[in-house]
């Protein structure tokens, strides 16, 4: 199903369960960003954007490089391609659901047409 490792697929779902991080993940996707640029929208010291980042670094979906004091952070989204795998897996197991579903209430309203057509009723 998928060839990411459990610990993998977990240190990027637990990155994205967070919404900063995810706002983080957003605002990297335009372009790569200092820690005091991805800090500025929200009401936290560098200090906790430092750990968000480092939460983002370990799921490797931030790659962050020092030029001189500035730490730029740029975005990897690649680590995310095995969480849609997985559910991608669980969308096809919906898929057959709602496909039995459809295919149910069609021959219950195939059923129930022909009982108002006959001339029992």
């Amino acid at each position: 199903m998928v060839n990411n490792t459990q610990a993998q697929l977990d240190a990027v779902f637990h990155a994205l369960a967070d919404q900063t991080r995810r706002a983080m993940l957003q605002s990297l996707a335009a372009q790569p960003r200092t820690v005091s640029e991805l800090a500025e929208p929200f009401a936290m010291s560098l200090a906790a954007a430092s750990k968000h980042i480092k939460v983002l670094e370990r799921a490797g979906l931030v790659q962050r490089r020092i030029e001189g004091r500035t730490h730029i952070c740029q975005l990897d989204a690649r680590p995310m391609h095995g969480g849609m795998e997985w559910i991608r897996h669980y969308e096809m197991f919906w898929h057959q659901q709602l496909d039995a579903l459809e295919a149910a209430l069609k021959a219950d309203d195939k059923a129930n047409r022909k009982k108002r057509k006959s001339p029992d009723s």
